[in-house]
This record gives structure tokens, C-alpha cells and sequence, in this order.
């Protein structure tokens, strides 16, 4: 069973091979798996320059604008035309697909949620009211914007909880105008 807190100003930043931006990791399921072995992760990616996305066979991907101008994304086989301008609006994709990113403006980041297709199913929302979340054994919640009450935890812009292996309802409720907050829960793909 493992209930983590974090802050995003506090997380490790680790640049990419490519020199394009920054990852700052928020969990990975199972802990401490290498990138071709984890079942789900969970980052906040600074993107800094245009150029390819990694390609991740077997994964289904989730990202969410976070702030910046935001960027274009085109697939080589043109299966993603999307242009992600407006902050905290989930878009869902293959990471299956080589992708190309074109930044509008500068350095904007992101949210990103990867989940391996064969053994789970993603859920990705954005909240911007009070609600009873339903129970879920996986899953992260973090404030976009503003303050929340989530259960009995005050969580702060760019605060967040993550959970594994504990069955979790949370009671979420905004406690600032103009809050929003991420969830994301997953259960495990029919096979």
C-alpha cells in the first residue's frame, strides 16, 4: 500500500537525451521500473524546443497543457493533428505513433500520463467542482490551479497525492475561484 504527497516545485528534474526539455517524475508503477518496463508514469515535462516526441510501443498516452503557448503535434502517419493551446484540456494519443512538436512560442509544460495498453485502462480528468471521486486502487490527483480539500489533505497549486494499491474514494471540493484539479485513475485492462 503506498499514499505519497508531492509538490511539483520539489520534484527532481531530469533533462532529456535529446536536449528538448525537462522531465520531473511523479510516480511510476511498478517503483523504480525502467522506462521499457513500467506498467504507468506520471511527469510534468517542460517542453524547451520543437523536435520529435519518443516513441513508446504499447502505450497509451495522456497529456495536459499545463502553461506556456502550448505546441502542434502531427504524426507521421497524420493519425494526431492536434494543436494543444488551451491549458488543462487532457488530450489522448499512441505512443505507438512517432510525433513531431512544434512549440507556438516558447517552453510550455506539460502533464503527462503513459499507461502500458496490454495491462490497464487510463482515466484522465479535469475537475473544476466539488465531487465525490469513485474508488480506484491506482491513481493521482493534483491542483492545476488554486486550493482544494481533497479527504482530509489541503492541497496547494502544483500539490498533488499518489496512490497504489489501496482502494481510494476521495471527497474533492475547490476551495478557491477558478480551481482546477487532475485526476487520473486506472484499473486493469479486460484480457
Amino acid at each position: 500500500m503506498t499514499l505519497q504527497r508531492f509538490a511539483r516545485n520539489a520534484l527532481r528534474s531530469t533533462p532529456w537525451k535529446n536536449g528538448g526539455g525537462t522531465t520531473q517524475e511523479i510516480a511510476t508503477w511498478p517503483p523504480e521500473a525502467e522506462l521499457d518496463a513500467f506498467d504507468w508514469r506520471v511527469s510534468v515535462g517542460t517542453v524547451a524546443a520543437s523536435g520529435p516526441f519518443s516513441v513508446f510501443p504499447g502505450m497509451d498516452r495522456t497529456i495536459v497543457l499545463l502553461d506556456g503557448e502550448g505546441m502542434r503535434l502531427r504524426s507521421v502517419d497524420g493519425s494526431v493533428v492536434r494543436r494543444l493551446d488551451e491549458p488543462h484540456e487532457p488530450f489522448a494519443f499512441s505512443g505507438d505513433v512517432d510525433v513531431e512538436c512544434t512549440l507556438i512560442g516558447g517552453a510550455s509544460s506539460d502533464f503527462n500520463v503513459m499507461t502500458r495498453r496490454s495491462a490497464w485502462v487510463v482515466d484522465v480528468r479535469v475537475f473544476e467542482e466539488g465531487l465525490t471521486l469513485g474508488a480506484a486502487e491506482y491513481g493521482v490527483l493534483m491542483s492545476l490551479d488554486g486550493h482544494w480539500q481533497v479527504g482530509e489533505q489541503k492541497l496547494n497549486q502544483g500539490e498533488g497525492i499518489w496512490w497504489a494499491d489501496v482502494r481510494t474514494e476521495w471527497r474533492l471540493a475547490p476551495l478557491s475561484r477558478s480551481a482546477k484539479l487532475v485526476a487520473v485513475r486506472w484499473k486493469p485492462s479486460a484480457q
